[in-house]
């Protein structure tokens, strides 16, 4: 017999306002404790979990009591584990994901035990939002030119995933075509409340992107997680996770005239950059929130992870149930959300007198105060406002190589690339818009931008202004919705007419997925050493990623990105120089191209409409012809292909025994890479094109792949040869060895330069370990489990950091990297090392003897020692590592 539950006692009916009820929930009211009234309704999340699932194993009554008492225990960063409700993955991620289950699958099978103990215990939307590389854009045929080539280049992949949907249990598979996954989660997947065998519980995910936060804006707990721990979870395992300190964001007033969604955003990650969230979540509040639509509030929940939180999460209030019915969720579906979450203290009505919660820290901020700007040019929290922008980029050029630098000579700053462009004479300079991109999770799911982009483009085909043609312009819409209302309001063809024709529906340029540049366009940059600009509506402008020539990428709205395309330059200010010339022959200011708010209010009421979300949604899991069309085996098991180069199965779980391998310390290590500040995921593992001299590269052409079809690493991700490859293939790599940006670095044994991989390969075939130096927020950017994979399969056994990004920390310890941290005030520099020392850590031999965030001598070949933090955070984090990673222990665990 099951035991009893222990908080059996506070099991509540929900009665149905017409008779009979909705079905059972745990009441946290029913505990009569004070200390959940003010909890941020975040925290109650979490406790609403814990007490649904506590069995006093996996999650104890005394966990319970630590959330309850969350005021006083999250300064004290204790450890809580969290089941959440469902688990997303998307294509680029879910591919590896449902790679290591089969590998599990195997591995488990070589114990002696049942394959189909890997099955997903949680429900596991897969959303294939098949990133679209842009190889045709203005075009009016784009969409199924693009999806040609996607479908030609990626059918390996689709193929597998459908097997992986058939092979496993409780995933639903929304096929490719159908939109971006955070997209398709904010308007369809979510749920926002579950109902599951007459249980009631709210809706909480983790998602294998790190843009998985898009749905705090829902009211809907999520954040991303490495695939690593995503697997895990799928498997029933808690994640292990320190009890979250949550910053209260009040937001008061109104955004001005003429202000958009995406002004904000970038203001808000501006300020949370600054104040410091990494591992926190943010909770927003106050009298602005019902000037906030709910799309305006996903957009700020979207981008969490360039301000560096956990969650940025807005709880439910009128404005969600509205969004709710606007989007096809049932009316019997909203009246069981709205009865659910006021009867267990989880929904925010405004229009009664609020009960004080209480914060660890707090910011305010007045909408009126936001103005229009961008970031960049390298990094998503350096905002610029429209009115600097110009003198912004003069200093830009100016300043020496860095985030705000590139360091042209003042003799070269005024050059002109002329060229002729089919047919026609065409010119560059620095600072030249080469990519306009409308694109990305972001602000896609926006009408209010993505109509004001339409205005914008509309305003200019009146005036007699074109984008130049030789501007790589592309829309790409997060989901089939968008096309409609865009079509509804007649603002599509506007968009056409500049060159903004939908490309595809999915992640496209944002990913870095932005497809080749015209060849002439790519020889004026390339000959003239040209700072060229990208402008996107994305959310992400790291160095080296939305295109390899684009040393200059900016985030902007949709309407600021057709107002840079149509200036078709970033050195330009918007306040007194003209965007061009009109048919009229007189100049035209930005003022004469950019709609007020009522113009974007007034399209958005009469084009957004309920049945565009119903008749979108109804056939998404129908798939298309391509996707029916394909065949895959039945078998439970997957017949791996040797010979492929999407899918292989990887060595993680190769001889395994049931014993755990036990800690390991790192011996004599060499120095792989040293590392400055800020190295994101997309310097350690690449999303974009594959480099045609990399080791990756040279690895698909011996295999016979064509150039042309090298595909992306995104794509790649199945295969874990090529990602091993094209760890630290970043183009734009700076390692302090080297100066210059460049994926390679110096082999101390022997002082020769080579590409990352090779120096690694030959560390490993003689033996010798590796470690990482580098600077603050090291891994930060995607939550992309590949950065810490890659690492591992090259030989690297630990780094050593100022701070860590929270995903990648977690990641690395995953992986059974030691992630360690110097002390305050010390780093590479402070302590004199070169990287040319050999680096011996000491740990103690038997995982009872560490304890989370316990003080390690590092000491090096030449006399030095310093003392590190090893950022084991949690009790589970150091048994993943004694048993070599988060998945041999899921297996062992699952074999017994």
């Amino acid at each position: 017999m099951a035991p009893e539950h222990p908080y059996k006692g506070i099991l509540t009916r929900l009665p149905k306002p017409g008779g009979g009820d909705f079905g059972k929930f745990y009441s946290l009211p029913a505990l009569n404790d004070p200390r959940i009234d003010k909890l941020p309704y975040s925290i109650r999340i979490l406790l609403e979990s814990a007490i649904r699932n506590c069995d006093n194993f996996q999650v104890t009554k005394n966990d319970v009591e630590k959330i309850i008492d969350w005021q006083n225990t999250s300064p004290k960063l204790v450890e809580i584990p969290f089941k959440p409700a469902r688990v997303l993955l998307q294509d680029f991620t879910g591919v590896p994901a449902v790679v290591d289950l089969a590998s599990m699958r195997d591995a488990i099978k070589s114990l002696g035990s049942d394959p189909e103990k890997i099955n997903p215990l949680v429900p596991v939307d897969l959303v294939i939002d098949h990133s679209v590389q842009v190889d045709v854009a203005r075009h009016e045929n784009a969409v199924q030119a693009n999806m040609d080539l996607e479908f030609k280049r990626n059918n390996e992949r689709f193929a597998f995933l459908k097997w992986g949907s058939t092979a496993f249990h409780n995933m639903l598979v929304v096929p490719p075509g159908s939109g971006i996954v955070h997209q398709v989660n904010l308007e369809y997947l979510g749920r926002v409340v579950f109902n599951t065998d007459g249980i009631l519980y709210p809706d909480s995910v983790v998602g294998t992107d790190s843009h998985t936060t898009m749905i705090d804006g829902l009211g809907v707990a999520g954040w991303g997680v490495g695939g690593i721990e995503a697997e895990a979870a799928m498997l029933g395992q808690p994640m292990s996770m320190v009890l979250p300190g949550v910053v209260g964001f009040k937001l008061s007033g109104k955004l001005r005239n003429g202000v958009t969604a995406t002004d904000l955003v970038l203001t808000v990650t501006q300020m949370l950059r600054k104040h410091g969230v990494v591992g926190k979540f943010v909770e927003f509040y106050g009298s602005g929130m019902a000037e906030l639509s709910l799309a305006d509030r996903a957009t700020i929940a979207n981008m969490s992870p360039e301000y560096g939180a956990t969650m940025g999460f807005f709880p439910v209030d009128h404005v969600t149930l509205q969004y709710l019915k606007l989007t096809g969720r049932s009316d019997e579906t909203v009246a069981m959300i709205e009865g659910y979450l006021r009867s267990n203290k989880m929904f925010v009505d405004y229009s009664k007198p609020q009960q004080e919660r209480v914060y660890s820290s707090y910011l305010e901020l007045d909408l009126a105060g936001v103005e229009p700007c961008v970031s960049g040019p390298k990094r998503p929290h350096d905002r610029v406002p429209l009115r600097q922008m110009k003198d912004d980029w003069q200093s830009c050029l100016d300043n020496k190589i860095g985030f705000k630098g590139f360091g042209v000579p003042k003799e070269e700053q005024s050059k002109v690339a002329k060229f002729s462009f089919s047919g026609q004479p065409a010119e560059l300079k620095h600072g030249s818009v080469v990519i306009a991109a409308i694109t990305s999770c972001t602000n896609t799911s926006n009408p209010s931008v993505m109509l004001g982009a339409g205005l914008v483009a509309k305003k200019a085909c009146e005036l007699g202004l074109e984008v130049k043609p030789w501007i790589k312009t592309s829309l790409a819409p997060g989901s089939g919705v968008v096309t409609k209302y865009l079509l509804q309001s007649g603002l599509q063809k506007y968009l056409n007419q500049q060159g903004f024709h939908i490309v595809g529906y999915g992640c496209t340029t944002c990913i870095g997925n932005s497809g080749d540049l015209q060849e002439s366009v790519a020889s004026a940059i390339t000959e003239h050493d040209l700072v060229v600009a990208a402008v996107l509506s994305g959310n992400r402008n790291f160095e080296g990623r939305v295109h390899p020539l684009t040393r200059a990428n900016y985030l902007a709205s949709p309407p600021l990105v057709v107002a840079y395309a149509l200036a078709g330059t970033v050195d330009i200010d918007f306040e007194k120089d003209p965007i061009g010339i009109g048919k009229d022959g007189k100049s035209v200011y930005f003022k004469d191209i950019w709609p007020n708010t009522e113009e974007i209010a007034e399209v958005v009421q009469s084009s957004v409409l309920p049945e565009m979300f119903k008749s979108t949604y109804e056939a998404i899991t129908e798939g298309n012809a391509f996707w029916n069309q394909l065949s895959v085996p039945s078998s439970k098991l997957y017949e791996w292909d040797p010979n492929s180069t999407y899918i292989h199965q990887p060595p993680y779980f190769k001889d395994m025994t049931m014993d755990p391998p036990g800690p390991h310390g790192v011996n004599d290590a060499y120095c792989l890479l040293k590392f400055g500040d800020s190295i994101t995921t997309d310097h350690i593992s690449p999303a974009g094109s594959i480099h045609k001299d990399s080791p990756a590269a040279k690895y698909l052409m011996e295999r016979g792949v064509d150039r042309r079809d090298f595909n992306s690493y995104g794509s790649r991700r199945g295969n874990d040869e090529v990602m091993a490859r094209g760890t630290f293939a970043n183009i734009r790599l700076l390692n302090k060895f080297l100066n210059k940006q460049a994926p390679k670095t110096i082999h101390i044994p022997t002082g020769e330069e080579l590409y990352v991989y090779d120096a690694a390969m030959r560390y490993k075939s003689a033996g010798q370990d590796t470690i990482i130096l580098a600077g603050t927020e090291y891994g930060s950017g995607s939550s992309r489990d590949w950065a810490a994979k890659g690492p591992m399969l090259q030989g690297v056994k630990a780094v050593i950091a100022k701070s860590f990004e929270r995903i990648h920390r977690s990641n690395l310890a995953g992986m059974g990297i030691i992630p360690l941290c110097f002390k305050p005030g010390e780093d590479a520099d402070t302590l004199g090392l070169t990287g040319y020392e050999r680096y011996t850590i000491d740990l103690p031999k038997k995982v009872s003897d560490v304890r989370p965030g316990q003080d390690i001598t590092v000491t090096t070949d030449d006399g030095k020692s310093f003392t590190c933090v090893v950022r084991f955070d949690t009790e589970v984090e150091l048994t993943y590592f004694d048993h070599g990673g988060i998945l041999p222990y899921v297996i062992r665990n699952l074999a017994k």
